[in-house]
C-alpha cells in the first residue's frame, strides 16, 4: 500500500506542526496571552481538548513569566517533569529545578506519616527560601498538600501549573486549587501528566525569550 507522506523537512518539522494545530483550531476562541501554552500543550499531546479544559487564573501567566525572570525555581512531582524542562533556559534567570521524590528523607517522612511520597515532597519544598512554582503533572496528593499548606500560611507558590493525570481524586485535587488564590494553570478533568507539566513551564520560557528577541 502507497501512502502518501508530507515533504518535510526534519528543522521544519515543529513549524509545521503548529500550522496544522493553528488550521485545526479555526475559530476556537483562546483566552489572549494563553495562545502559546495551549497549542503546545496540543502539539505535545496531539490532544485538541486542551484548548478547552486549561483553566488559566487572572493574570496567571503575567505573574508566571515575572516570576521566573525573578529567578523563581520549579518543583516538580516526577522526575519526568524535571528531566523535560528546558533547566538552562530556566537558569539564565537564576532558577533551578527540583524533584524531591527519590529523596531518602522524603520517603522516611512519607512511611512516618502515611502519606504519599509526592505530599511529602511538598512539606520538603516548604522549607525552601525561593520564589516557587510547582509542576505537578502526576499526584493528586501533591496538590492537595499544596492546598492545606497554602491555607496553614506555610506555603506561597508564584504559580502552580496543576495538571496530574488519572482517575482517584484527580478532578477534585484540581478544584481545590483553583479555589485558593494562588496563581495557578489547571487542567480541568482527568487529563494531564507530566509532559503536559513540563510543556506548560517550556512554554512560559519560551514566550519569555521571544520576548527579549
Amino acid at each position: 500500500m502507497k501512502v502518501e507522506l508530507e515533504n518535510v523537512k526534519p528543522m521544519e518539522i515543529e513549524k509545521r506542526s503548529f500550522e496544522i494545530i493553528t488550521e485545526e483550531l479555526g475559530d476556537t476562541p483562546l483566552l489572549p496571552g494563553t495562545e502559546l501554552i495551549v497549542k503546545r500543550c496540543i502539539h505535545t499531546s496531539a490532544d485538541f481538548d486542551y484548548a478547552k479544559n486549561l483553566y488559566f487564573s487572572e493574570n496567571a501567566v503575567e505573574k508566571a513569566l515575572q516570576a521566573i525572570k525573578e529567578g523563581a525555581c520549579i518543583v516538580t512531582d516526577t522526575q519526568m517533569a524535571k528531566a523535560g524542562i528546558n533547566k538552562k533556559a530556566l537558569a539564565r534567570y537564576g532558577g533551578e529545578v527540583f524533584c524531591f521524590m527519590s529523596d531518602e528523607d522524603v520517603a522516611a517522612a512519607a512511611r512516618e506519616s502515611g502519606s504519599t511520597r509526592a505530599s511529602a515532597s511538598m512539606d520538603k519544598a516548604a522549607g525552601l527560601d525561593r520564589p516557587l512554582i510547582f509542576a505537578i503533572g502526576n499526584a493528586p496528593t501533591a496538590l492537595v498538600r499544596l492546598y492545606e499548606l497554602i491555607g496553614e500560611g506555610r506555603l506561597c507558590p508564584k504559580l502552580i501549573i496543576g495538571v496530574p493525570v488519572g482517575f482517584v481524586n484527580v478532578v477534585q485535587s484540581k478544584e481545590l486549587i483553583m479555589e485558593t488564590d494562588v496563581p495557578c494553570i489547571i487542567a480541568r478533568g482527568r487529563k494531564g501528566g507530566s509532559n503536559i507539566a513540563a510543556c506548560i513551564v517550556n512554554a512560559l520560557l519560551y514566550m519569555i525569550d521571544n520576548r527579549r528577541d
